[in-house]
């Protein structure tokens, strides 16, 4: 599966794929690089996680800050 860096964006609610937090909802704060984001989930208390992008599915939706 390829996901265009255009869907990966500041704000961009998506879908996490893999790992003990898949299927909860994250929100991307930060773009690293061309694999690499940060995300912050409503599911953990703690701050930003780093995450790579294969293990993300983008939505439609995006949110302000």
């Amino acid at each position: 599966m390829v996901i265009c860096m255009a869907a990966i964006q500041v704000g961009r609610v998506c879908i996490k794929t893999k790992g003990r937090d898949s299927g909860e909802k994250v929100v991307v704060t930060k773009v690293i690089d061309a694999n690499f984001v940060m995300v912050r989930s409503p599911a953990r208390k703690k701050g930003e996680r780093k995450c790579a992008v294969l293990h993300l599915e983008p939505t439609e939706t995006t949110v302000s800050a």
